[in-house]
């Protein structure tokens, strides 16, 4: 009897050595397995950001092209909101390198203040383009831009808005905001536009700028808070 008590103490040093590092093994497992979640999280993150400013950078152009021709302040003011997008895809990619607290909140009030920014384009086009009655002429090229920008672009808010809440990100989330606004104003002004072909509707364009300017303030008041 003396001697198996030390046996059975060594059985049950082992089993619980071994319970420990069975434990320990599975804890490294699953935080290394969070580690590369997080990874991939963060790198498609930063790719819907790259395909946005990609997507506004190539837009400018198409649309600076398309309001010259046409002589249309919609499609030039869309101009002007990809260039607000550009700037805030930029900053979530400057946020995304190092998402520490302090770089979050800065990165927040720029996306509120890319939301002003929006709002204020709003209300001078809007107002301007219903007080002056300015009649754009016809524009394929602006129509068909418009018409695969709004596509783009809820496709893309999409995938910012469920990247940004797996990785509980509030900055790439509020800039999924940002891009869906994006996507709403160029359906209005898409169908500005065909509205002004087909029915000579030029004053849908701009009325439904108003529309989109409450959601727009609504939005940078969050950010800003944030």
């Amino acid at each position: 009897m003396i001697g198996v008590a030390p046996s059975r103490r060594r059985d049950h040093l082992e089993e619980d050595r071994s319970d420990s590092e069975a434990h320990s093994y599975d804890v490294a497992v699953s935080s290394d397995s969070e580690r590369r979640s997080t990874t991939d999280l963060l790198r498609r993150g930063r790719q819907f950001e790259v395909m946005t400013l990609s997507w506004n950078v190539v837009g400018v152009v198409i649309l600076a092209y398309a309001a010259i021709v046409a002589r249309s302040v919609a499609l030039a003011g869309f101009g002007v909101d990809s260039v607000i997008e550009i700037g805030a895809s930029a900053v979530v990619l400057w946020e995304l390198a190092d998402a520490a607290k302090s770089r979050q909140k800065r990165a927040m009030r720029m996306i509120g203040a890319s939301f002003l920014a929006l709002a204020v384009y709003l209300v001078v086009q809007s107002t301007f383009v219903l007080v002056v009655g300015f009649q754009p002429h016809h524009s394929p090229v602006g129509i068909t831009w418009t018409a695969l920008t709004a596509v783009a672009m809820v496709l893309l808010a999409l995938g910012k808005s469920s990247v940004g809440r797996a990785l509980q990100n509030p900055v790439l989330t509020a800039e999924g905001r940002v891009t869906l606004v994006d996507a709403i104003l160029a359906g209005a002004v898409l169908i500005g536009l065909v509205s002004n072909v087909l029915l000579g509707w030029w004053w849908a364009d701009p009325t439904a700028g108003y529309v989109i300017l409450f959601y727009a303030i609504r939005e940078a008041r969050e950010a800003l808070r944030g």
